[in-house]
């Protein structure tokens, strides 16, 4: 899934800093209900990470609690966004 097309189905841009207030809210929930409801492991995942790029990403235990290596997948993710910030 490309990063950008996901930006602009969700919040109708492709520049997250262009996103409005009501606009973000909107697409928020539209991407939260997706993410509940999809069923293919790449695709999850990719909601996922977009949803934790902006900032309201659940914990990995939390959002794949029923699969340990998407869970494991978005730790490992987490963990090297954190390495990045910090190095």
């Amino acid at each position: 899934m490309d990063f950008d097309a996901l930006l602009q189905h969700y919040f109708d841009t492709d520049d997250p800093e262009a996103i409005e207030a009501t606009r973000f809210d909107d697409g928020k929930h539209k991407l939260e209900i997706d993410f509940r409801t999809e069923r293919d492991p790449g695709r999850k995942f990719a909601l996922w990470t977009l949803m934790d790029a902006l900032g309201f990403a659940p914990p990995p235990a939390e959002a794949f609690e029923k699969d340990a290596a998407l869970r494991r997948a978005a730790e490992d993710y987490l963990s090297a966004i954190w390495k990045l910030e910090r190095g």
